[in-house]
């Protein structure tokens, strides 16, 4: 092979990792797990295969499409950050031009995917998720409040809906527990972040909350926050819509959580407000898995 031809390789294989990497791949994949929960709770037996893999590929595509409009509005914030600075757009490895012709790419292609082998209402609820994320919170809440991710928070916990959806062609109370736990979960995981990462937004004139209202407020609100998202993640049994395996790995999360957000509130650090960050999604994530397997246990 030339060393023309390598280097064409090369640049290629930076092109695709940039392009990846606009669609915050780690993001992406928790949307579209936790969307997946929501097919899977909606029906007793196994979700059918069209509709599992094109409401899954939809969804990827339209959060991915919205988190590279993301990047595109942020540019300039993100390459004066130190935690986004080495994105594909600040670094100049994509061009602005390049993320608008592949976000609308995208975006467009997972909207049309759900549309025609999905149904209507999945594709409608997906695009306002998609409005609600790129527009609404990232051009008007993000930089006007510092209540923005409580705001914003909604079209974050919007995935067990869009799933939920796609199999039943509703939204049902069981959909909006769901949808309530990620609303709750939202303010403390991000808080967390947030507050060791305050200096930088501070620095763009990010009005996050630890900017605006300072560290104690911002660790009251984390706390009483993870209060209402540990009644919030009860109601699944509460309301029959899980038994008690669920249950029994609910109160073991939640009881971790807590302790992680108490011994912030009595002796904040930096190193324990980012290991709060990193469990807030293991939480997430193991509280969605807990949901899955004591609904197939079940039925």
């Amino acid at each position: 092979m030339s060393i023309a031809a390598t280097t064409t390789k090369s640049s290629m294989g930076l092109s695709l990792k940039s392009f990846f990497s606009l669609c915050k791949p780690r993001v992406t994949s928790l949307i579209v797990f936790t969307a997946m929960i929501g097919m899977f709770l909606a029906t007793p037996g196994m979700v059918p295969l069209q509709i599992l893999l094109a409401t899954t590929v939809g969804i990827a595509f339209a959060s991915g499409a919205a988190a590279a409009f993301n990047c595109l509005i942020e540019h300039k914030i993100d390459a004066i950050m130190a935690r986004t600075r080495g994105r594909a757009i600040p670094t100049g490895n994509v061009s602005s031009k390049q993320t608008m012709v592949f976000a609308t790419l995208l975006g467009g292609s997972g909207l049309a995917i759900l549309y025609f082998y999905v149904n209507e209402l999945t594709m409608w609820l997906t695009l306002g998720t998609f409005v609600g994320y790129a527009v609404i919170y990232t051009v008007f809440l993000k930089p006007a409040t510092p209540m923005n991710i409580v705001i914003g928070g909604a079209s974050g916990a919007m995935p067990p809906i869009l799933g939920w959806a796609a199999v039943t062609n509703t939204v049902s109370p069981e959909a909006l527990i769901m949808f309530l736990i990620i609303f709750a979960w939202t303010p403390p995981h991000f808080w967390a972040l947030a507050l060791y990462r305050r200096e930088e937004y501070a620095k763009v004139g990010m009005p996050m909350l630890p900017v605006t209202h300072g560290e104690a407020f911002t660790l009251l609100h984390i706390l009483l926050y993870t209060i209402i998202l540990i009644a919030v993640s009860l109601m699944p049994y509460g309301m029959g819509m899980s038994g008690l395996i669920y249950l029994l790995a609910a109160f073991i999360l939640d009881a971790v959580f807590l302790a992680y957000v108490i011994g912030l509130y009595r002796n904040y650090s930096d190193d324990l407000a980012k290991s709060t960050f990193k469990y807030s999604i293991l939480y997430l994530t193991l509280l969605f898995a807990a949901l899955l397997v004591d609904h197939y246990w079940r039925f």
